[in-house]
């Protein structure tokens, strides 16, 4: 049944035009479903990178090296100015995995970074900033979060967060060495910027699929997939009828199907989990199209038949 209905949207993406890269369904050890419309290749899969990150903080709280209560300025005391606003010392790892860090703007996004916004420094420029909310307050969307996040785990680890990942899952998954964004002073950028295959992302998803098991070793601790998959705060939806926005975990979205969950990068780099399904799908999208259609198309046609 599910190749009957993903080949079916193959034909539907092919007939109307639907500017898709590729799409595979998984289980948790094998590809069930594969087609690609263009040759595959390593491309940049943008904020799908906020949950490699994420499953990063899940290994070093396993380790026993950091804590979800951890504050960012515990880790970074000789970075903030005395002057500095009151309630940055209350920032916890937690509050940034939230994306509720109380900033209150999407700091550091692409266009932000292209413009060389925040340089040299991602870090002094952050601490430089007002904030507009107290830390668990409201959740607001921001690649900057993500940013804090992978430094606090750098700063725990000793490590830089590409170093820290390649010991712990890129290896073990098979994934090599990415290519990944860094930030002017060389960090990788937590929140985006890392490239792979649609068969090598899709590597993250079976990993959460098999609770965070993969070749018969633990890579990170079943409580940790369990909680970053979670709805921990409320999301405001763009618009009334915006299905998508119906909750976030930590550096993961939830979605409007039974207990599943999404890695979501912009243009439709996005591999959703459905676990009560043992199943995932998995697209990668071109940046010259319209996601909104392919994304419309996925649910009336795969996620609401399967």
């Amino acid at each position: 049944m599910l190749e009957k209905i993903l080949k079916d949207f193959v034909k539907y993406a092919k007939d109307r035009k639907l500017f898709i890269e590729g799409i595979v369904a998984a289980d948790e050890k094998n590809i069930l479903f594969r087609h690609h419309f263009i040759p595959e290749q390593a491309r940049n899969i943008y904020s799908h990178t906020k949950s490699y990150m994420s499953t990063a903080v899940g290994i070093a709280i396993g380790e026993g090296i950091i804590a979800l209560d951890t504050k960012l300025v515990d880790l970074f005391k000789e970075c903030v100015s005395p002057d500095a606003d009151a309630r940055l010392s209350k920032i916890t790892l937690k509050n940034l995995l939230t994306m509720s860090s109380g900033f209150g703007q999407p700091y550091l996004m692409g266009s932000d970074r292209r413009q060389g916004k925040g340089m040299p420094d991602y870090f002094e420029y952050m601490m430089s900033l007002p904030m507009e909310y107290e830390p668990g307050e409201r959740f607001v969307y921001s690649t900057t979060d993500s940013i804090l996040a992978g430094r606090m785990i750098e700063q725990a680890a000793g490590q830089r967060l590409g170093e820290y990942l390649y010991h712990h899952m890129f290896s073990k998954l098979g994934q090599g060495w990415p290519m990944w964004e860094n930030d002017p002073m060389g960090h990788p950028i937590g929140g985006g910027g890392l490239f792979m295959t649609l068969t090598d992302m899709i590597k993250l998803g079976q990993l959460y699929l098999a609770d965070g098991v993969w070749n018969g070793e633990r890579i990170v601790d079943s409580n940790w997939i369990k909680e970053a998959t979670t709805k921990q705060i409320d999301t405001v939806p763009v618009e009334d009828k915006e299905i998508w926005w119906c909750g976030y975990g930590y550096q993961f979205w939830m979605s409007p199907y039974p207990k599943a969950y999404r890695a979501d990068g912009l243009y439709g780099q996005v591999t959703t989990v459905l676990p009560e399904k043992g199943i995932l799908i998995a697209v990668q999208c071109p940046e010259n199209g319209d996601f909104e259609k392919v994304k419309q198309a996925l649910h009336e046609y795969v996620f609401m038949q399967i």
